[in-house]
């Protein structure tokens, strides 16, 4: 039998926002609303719910009736020198209206330059002027949307000379200037840590995790010489480690399960959400605060 997904949560910006949820993906869909599984929550990846009219957009409103939701971006382009797409902020902004989400997330990186989109999330040199650069931006995206705004660590494969700061310090500053939220990606940090050789737990340490209101969860592959964030499969063990750290230091903070490539049946999500929703409770017991 399954666990329960939903869990106590403290007010991190979206109080009815708890326990583990799954990012909705269109297969799925139509099972969510004809069986209504207990799931405390839901994620929309928002650029796939941008297009007016046809059946999608009145399904996932009649499961904004039901669920809560959050809205995740991945077409900002934070980082990018390229000026802010209005059009693009103004299209999150009406499908934020009519869905009503918790809060609202992107990620650390830019995905454009120079008009060209590249359909990947580029990492960042983490250095003054970025940080300069990022607030100004960020602080245009919190002003326009008008709702609690949260920035994701992303993956990464690669690391630039002029960084005069590692990831989790440049998060810490960003969010102390601007006032956002962090969505904290577990398998990033994993497959980043792998990657470039830095210790997860240290990366931990570093994070303001008053500042994390969210928590991703994905599976990555084994490439040759490198591991790749490819959200294909369950969640791996080394990852489920670091997220059991994490709720111990952080108990309570809502956790997302994604899958975007070859996308199983629901029932696997709901495994994999049952699994996370398992160790948050244990973490979050008594026992464990005390231990």
């Amino acid at each position: 039998m399954r666990q329960p997904l939903a869990g106590p949560a403290p007010d991190r910006g979206g109080a009815q926002i708890a326990g583990v949820g799954i990012g909705l993906r269109s297969p799925h869909i139509g099972e969510i609303l004809e069986t209504r599984p207990p799931l405390p929550w839901l994620e929309l990846l928002a650029d796939n719910h941008l297009a007016a009219g046809g059946l999608i957009p009145r399904q996932t409103e009649a499961l904004a009736e039901h669920y809560p939701t959050t809205l995740h971006c991945v077409g900002m382009s934070l980082g990018s020198s390229d000026p802010l797409d209005p059009d693009y902020l103004a299209r999150i902004k009406g499908l934020s209206e009519r869905l009503q989400p918790a809060w609202i997330s992107d990620h650390l990186c830019f995905t454009s330059q120079g008009g060209h989109h590249y359909h990947d999330l580029l990492p960042l040199p983490y250095t003054e002027e970025a940080l300069d650069h990022l607030s100004g931006r960020i602080d245009q995206v919190q002003e326009t949307l008008g709702r609690p705004f949260l920035v994701e660590n992303v993956s990464s494969y690669l690391s630039y000379s002029a960084s005069s700061l590692n990831e989790a310090e440049f998060l810490a500053e960003l969010c102390r200037r601007c006032g956002c939220g962090l969505l904290l990606d577990v398998n990033n940090i994993y497959v980043s840590a792998c990657n470039h050789g830095f210790d997860a737990l240290d990366y931990l340490e570093q994070i303001p995790l008053e500042r994390v209101q969210e928590v991703h969860l994905a599976g990555y592959e084994q490439r040759d010489g490198y591991l790749l964030d490819a959200h294909s499969r369950r969640v791996s063990q080394p990852v489920w480690a670091l997220y059991r750290e994490l709720m111990r230091r952080a108990p309570g903070v809502p956790t997302l399960i994604e899958w975007d490539k070859d996308i199983p049946p629901l029932g696997v999500l709901l495994d994999e959400a049952a699994r996370a929703a398992a160790i948050a409770a244990e973490c979050a017991s008594p026992q464990a605060v005390s231990a």
